[in-house]
């Protein structure tokens, strides 16, 4: 069963030299285990409140984060440089029937 974290953190750029390219949250450190460690996979939960899922992901340097889509900011009603709340878990594999 996936175990759910609640962290704080600010939105900011994946890359600051490409002012428009992903914003990202990193995840604290002590959230990393419960969902899964570190390997890239789906999240979902809410972010500010609003409904959420993307990408968490690795970063240089031993960091892990959050991908974080225009529409997903635009519906928590926050941009690049916000603090935002975020409540996680790892999205389930669905399974496919035939």
């Amino acid at each position: 069963m996936s175990k759910t974290v609640e962290f704080t953190g600010a939105v900011r750029r994946w890359d600051p030299a490409k002012p428009g390219g992903l914003a990202v949250v990193d995840v604290p450190a002590d959230c990393v285990e419960q969902l899964g460690g570190r390997k890239q996979r789906r999240v979902a939960g809410t972010l500010n409140g609003a409904d959420f899922s993307g990408s968490a992901m690795l970063v240089a340097g031993g960091g892990f984060c959050v991908g974080v889509s225009k529409a997903a900011l635009k519906a928590a009603g926050a941009a690049v440089g916000d603090e935002v709340r975020l409540v996680l878990e790892r999205e389930q594999p669905s399974s496919v029937t035939g």
